[in-house]
Parts: C-alpha cells; sequence; structure tokens
C-alpha cells in the first residue's frame, strides 16, 4: 500500500484542484444557486433537465423529499403519494432555508458537476488516508494530516451548504475558497513528507526563506481581493446585465484598483525571489514556475478588465491563482527542508 501512496496523494490533489476549476465555472456561469438545496438538487440524485420534473401536474407519483417550484416557491413533498386530480397543500411543506425558487437547467447541471467533482475528490482523500495507515509506525506525520484532510474535506462540504443556505453570501464564498487553498497546502505538505528522496542541492538561505512566507501571504492576500472584486462586478451584472460590463469597469470600486495594483507588488517581490535564487545559486528550480504562473495570471487580468470579462478568463484567472498558492507553499516546505539540514 505504502508504494501507492504518493499517486493517491496526487491524485486526491489534482481532485481538489478540479474542484476549484467547476467552483470557478460556477462563478463564471452564475451558477451557485443552480442546486437551491443541499446535498440533493430539487431533491434529486441526478438534477432534473426540463422545468416539467419541478411542476405539480394531476396524477402524477412524488416522493417525499421531492421539489416542486409553485407560486415562487420551492414546496418539499412530505410523503410519497399520488398528487390526484386537485393539489393537496397536506403533502407538501415550504422549503425555509431561503426563499430562492428559479430553475436554469444549464446552472443547474453546472453546479451539479461541480458538486460531483467534490465527492470524488473527498473520496480520494478518504483513500489517501486509508492508504497512509502504512505509515503509521514509520512516520505519524503522514497519517494523522491525512485524516485531518478528510476532516477538512468534510469541512468544507458544509461550507458549500450554507454558501447555498446564504444564498451566495459573498464572504461565505471567499471562506470556501480560502478553505479549497488549506486543503492543497495540507495535501501538499503530505506529499512533501512521502517523498523518498531528499533533494540535497537546495541551499537554505533565511533572507530567500522568510521573503518567500511574506509572498506567500501576499499572494493569499490578492486571492481574497479578487473574491471582493468580482462579488462587485456580479451584483452590477445583475442590475444591468452583461451587456452593461463596458460601463460596470468604467467606474469600478476602489478595491478594483487596489487588486490590480497589488499585483505588481506581488510580481516585484517574487523577481526579488528568482533574483536571489540564481545569485546565491540556492537550487529552487519551481520559483521560474512561479514567474511563469504571476505572468498568465496578469495577462488573463488585463483580458478581463480591457475586454469585458471574455468567456473562460475569470476561471483562469483564479485557477493560476490558485496554482501559484500551492507552488509557493511547495516552495516554502524545500526552504524549510534545506534549512533542517544545517542544523
Amino acid at each position: 500500500m505504502k508504494k501507492y501512496f504518493p499517486s493517491i496523494t496526487k491524485t486526491a490533489l489534482i481532485l481538489v484542484y478540479l474542484v476549484i476549476v467547476a467552483g470557478a465555472v460556477v462563478r463564471m456561469s452564475g451558477s451557485g444557486m443552480g442546486c437551491p438545496d443541499w446535498p440533493k438538487c430539487f431533491g434529486y440524485y441526478i438534477p432534473p433537465t426540463d422545468i416539467s420534473e419541478l411542476t405539480w401536474t394531476p396524477n402524477r407519483d412524488f416522493e417525499k423529499g421531492q421539489v416542486i417550484i409553485r407560486g415562487e416557491k420551492l414546496l418539499v413533498a412530505q410523503d410519497n403519494f399520488n398528487s390526484g386530480k386537485t393539489f393537496d397543500e397536506s403533502h407538501w411543506q415550504t422549503y425555509t432555508k431561503h426563499d430562492y425558487a428559479s430553475f436554469n437547467p444549464t446552472h443547474t447541471w453546472v453546479e451539479y458537476i461541480n458538486r460531483l467533482f467534490g465527492a470524488l475528490a473527498g473520496l480520494a482523500c478518504f483513500a489517501m488516508a486509508i492508504a497512509s495507515f502504512s505509515y503509521w509506525k514509520q512516520n505519524k506525520k503522514i497519517t494523522l494530516p491525512s485524516w485531518l484532510v478528510v476532516f477538512m474535506m468534510g469541512f468544507q462540504a458544509w461550507l458549500g451548504a450554507t454558501v447555498v443556505y446564504s444564498v451566495l453570501n459573498p464572504v461565505k464564498i471567499t471562506v470556501h475558497m480560502v478553505m479549497a487553498l488549506v486543503i492543497v497546502c495540507v495535501i501538499l505538505y503530505i506529499l512533501h513528507l512521502a517523498k523518498p528522496k531528499i533533494n540535497t542541492s537546495l541551499k537554505f538561505d533565511k533572507v530567500f526563506d522568510s521573503v518567500m512566507i511574506i509572498s506567500l501571504i501576499l499572494t493569499l492576500t490578492q486571492i481574497i481581493l479578487g473574491t471582493q472584486v468580482r462579488q462587485y462586478v456580479d451584483e452590477q451584472v445583475k442590475i444591468v446585465g452583461y451587456d452593461g460590463m463596458a460601463k460596470i469597469l468604467e467606474d469600478p470600486i476602489i478595491g478594483f484598483y487596489f487588486h490590480r495594483t497589488f499585483s505588481f507588488v506581488v510580481l516585484a517581490i517574487n523577481v526579488i525571489l528568482i533574483t536571489r535564487n540564481r545569485k546565491l545559486q540556492l537550487g529552487f528550480k519551481k520559483i521560474n514556475w512561479v514567474l511563469w504562473l504571476l505572468a498568465i495570471e496578469i495577462l488573463s487580468g488585463i483580458s478581463m478588465y480591457w475586454y469585458d470579462f471574455p468567456f473562460g478568463s475569470q476561471t483562469i484567472h483564479l485557477v493560476i491563482a490558485s496554482l501559484l498558492f500551492g507552488t509557493q507553499f511547495y516552495l516554502i516546505l524545500e526552504s524549510k527542508q534545506a534549512e533542517k539540514r544545517i542544523v
């Protein structure tokens, strides 16, 4: 089992990143309320594809928990019954988590796929935790964090439910996103511990290590700022529609300018890191990935501003930011490993 553990862990990491991708698509397409309940979707494990499935009709068999839209409300079936010829309110209860009652099949299936990826990632993390028992006697630092990830995935699922119940509260969306990044960090830490060989070519430099930590904090701050800017855009789109995107960006909130300017601060500090790594020959090759990821991140941000959020740009922007954060965290792990060798 031990020899398969790194592969299982890498699979879990990839699936967690796919959840982040799917979540970005949900946000980009405005599909966050595609499934107004949780964990089911309109009371179904496989969501509906047509409004007729959510409409009361006579002489139809309903099962307990099924949802219909009636009078701009969500109603939940209280038992198994046949609807008969007339609507009987005694079989139904108003959904009380929120008052959002709308159906868009595209939004529903985009959100459902997001949840499906989340379930697959959860199973992969559980498999990782089971496989981690092979390290129990050798290194409990691998087993314990592996099970921590399982509990964190459960907590993340609960956060997803609270996002739906709050009808996409922006603070809860941000917390949900940050939690996904924390899970990525823990899985990267587990992978780092499970590496069979130590990279002895890396040299520890206290300044590089400290600036790397600062860079990670700045990246996380930038991601949080970005979610707030996007929330503002989403709220404005509800008012003026996507056709009015250009007008929205003509006079954005102050947070937009701060987010844009802050990106150059993040770029500058990472250029310093890359320069120091080369000058002192520290051997941190992954720092070059950071530069490429930052370049793509900045270009995708520019395209969103100049071309009014073209399709896919938001997803690319968020996913690249997540990859950047993960790469920076792994560089810190490598730096700490190099430090231990000289202690």
